[in-house]
């Protein structure tokens, strides 16, 4: 018996053990097959592991995403994690080459995911407040929403939360330096509900601009005269 004489329900079945390489390896096979790689209930799950798998064609993307997740565990996320400031010339080519990438991704989940429950997102660094907060208003069902070391993610992400985010239950922030105790607290006054969680964030030495830490330093050289 062929593959391809297999019932429709078989051939889903088949394809939701394969990762997204080989169910376009397979897809690439036939019509049929392709036809089974482009049905929508294939891809309620999406899990990506470095910025480069957002840009392949191995994957579809539309309103029948459910879950998300794109986790970058390397050590090229420290560079990300610096200081656009104080990079060297070659720290800001590595950055300059997938700066946008997760966001202009996000972009797309937010016009084309409206159905969205879960995102979480680890060592996404270049990622913003506006990127989350454009997320949370075109996809009203969140639920959850988790970041991890996503250092340029502030307190205005966790307003936007309490603001836009009407069906979130799950909360977390962790390892993101720019997020206040304030800010937290604000979160659990504003919306109770949500399960917060934001494990050493608030903690962590936040981000200044230079004429910030230029001020601080003469207010410190003050204060000891």
């Amino acid at each position: 018996m062929h593959i391809t004489q297999l019932n429709w329900e078989c051939l889903l079945h088949l394809f939701s053990f394969l990762d997204k390489n080989s169910r376009k390896s397979l897809a690439k096979t036939c019509h049929k097959l392709l036809q089974v790689f482009q049905d929508p209930s294939l891809w309620s799950l999406l899990n990506f592991h470095s910025p480069a798998e957002l840009q392949k064609d191995n994957f579809l993307l539309g309103p029948a995403l459910r879950y998300l997740s794109i986790c970058w565990y390397s050590e090229r996320v420290k560079v990300c994690n610096i200081e656009d400031w104080m990079k060297n010339n070659f720290q800001r080519d590595f950055c300059n080459r997938h700066e946008n990438t997760v966001s202009d991704f996000l972009l797309e989940v937010c016009n084309r995911c409206p159905n969205l429950l879960s995102l979480t997102l680890s060592g996404c660094g270049h990622v913003t407040d506006d990127c989350i907060l454009l997320l949370l208003k075109n996809c009203p069902n969140l639920r959850t929403l988790k970041l991890e070391n996503c250092v340029r993610i502030t307190d205005r992400t966790l307003e936007a939360a309490t603001l836009l985010g009407g069906s979130l239950q799950t909360l977390h922030v962790d390892f993101c330096r720019n997020i206040t105790q304030t800010g937290l607290e604000r979160v659990r006054e504003k919306r109770p509900s949500i399960t917060l969680r934001a494990e050493r964030s608030a903690n962590m030495i936040p981000d200044n601009k230079p004429e910030k830490k230029v001020l601080l330093e003469k207010a410190s050289r003050k204060s000891v005269q």
